[in-house]
């Protein structure tokens, strides 16, 4: 079993491995060549594979989360079913830590099945909460409902970044979650997230009030399945069902571009969202374990 850092050619068996294990997780070979490139320029993403016999049957990814204070990290760990108990979790676990230490986070955390918890307390990782993953086929969405007055719906690929940047920045602090999120520039934030490759802004939407970001779904995917990886509304705004209203939109645009498939996560305890997820119309597919790390 070796173990190594992942290369671009691993992209494609990689995306295979995620498709086999983790499909809700909508992750492609193009998001994943993205992280292999950047994790060659930065110390705040790591990529790794476990190769056996030449095959990959491993892999582990991992990043700082932007802004985090006390710095802290989120990792991703599979092994294909076939190749568990050689070893390959095992390598990839300590060599994704030993990079993060020395990147300087203090903490990590990882969404894992929850039969894996006993496995990962070898290492100190104890459970905080649970996150549940959700999906939808775009065209079963309800009927948009009513906007309210004064409100219009927006693409975001139709929206001044900067005004979307102002409202994550409310959003990451105030969203449910164990990283404690503070600020991230704006040009940092412009390319990890804006710019990111799979990053859906035709099919992600925008409440506005005048110019104002008043709440927001932020997607990524490939055009045949997409990932809601964000809706926020602005605290001030909340209760006037501006996050049913953003997210029904998106997944109208996403049934007339074509999606199959759209899938979400939220974590236990957040009630609001869940609610949202449940009215729209999304089934749940899978319940993982959120467990931390400290390093």
């Amino acid at each position: 079993m070796e173990i190594r850092p992942a290369v671009l050619e691993d992209a494609e068996p990689a995306a295979a491995l995620y498709e086999l294990i983790e499909p809700y997780l909508v992750t492609s070979a193009r998001g994943l060549r993205a992280a292999i490139s950047q994790a060659g320029d930065s110390r705040a993403r790591v990529c790794l594979t476990a190769v056996e016999d030449g095959e990959l049957v491993g892999w582990s990814s991992a990043a700082l989360i932007a802004g985090s204070d006390p710095v802290s990290a989120v990792l991703r760990v599979l092994v294909h079913p076939d190749h568990r108990g050689r070893g390959a979790g095992t390598g990839l676990l300590d060599a994704t830590h030993a990079h993060l230490k020395e990147a300087g986070a203090e903490s990590v955390r990882v969404f894992a099945d929850p039969a894996s918890a006993p496995w990962a307390a070898r290492w100190g990782y104890a459970q905080t909460r649970q996150v549940h993953y959700a999906g939808i086929e775009p065209r079963r969405a309800p009927a948009l409902p009513k906007v309210p007055a004064g409100v219009r719906l927006v693409p975001l690929n139709e929206v001044d970044p900067r005004a979307v940047h102002q409202a994550d920045e409310v959003a990451q602090r105030t969203k449910p979650g164990d990283a404690k999120i503070t600020s991230r520039p704006y040009d940092d934030w412009l390319a990890g997230v804006w710019n990111a490759p799979g990053m859906v802004l035709d099919l992600s939407v925008a409440a506005l009030d005048g110019e104002r970001v008043i709440g927001f779904t932020l997607g990524n995917g490939d055009h045949h399945k997409i990932w809601s990886q964000m809706t926020a509304t602005m605290p001030e705004y909340q209760g006037r069902g501006l996050a049913k209203l953003v997210k029904c939109a998106a997944l109208h645009r996403a049934a007339d571009a074509g999606v199959v498939g759209a899938f979400t996560a939220n974590y236990d305890g957040n009630e609001p969202m869940l609610a949202v997820n449940n009215w729209l119309g999304y089934q749940r597919t899978a319940t993982h374990s959120v467990l931390i790390c400290p390093l």
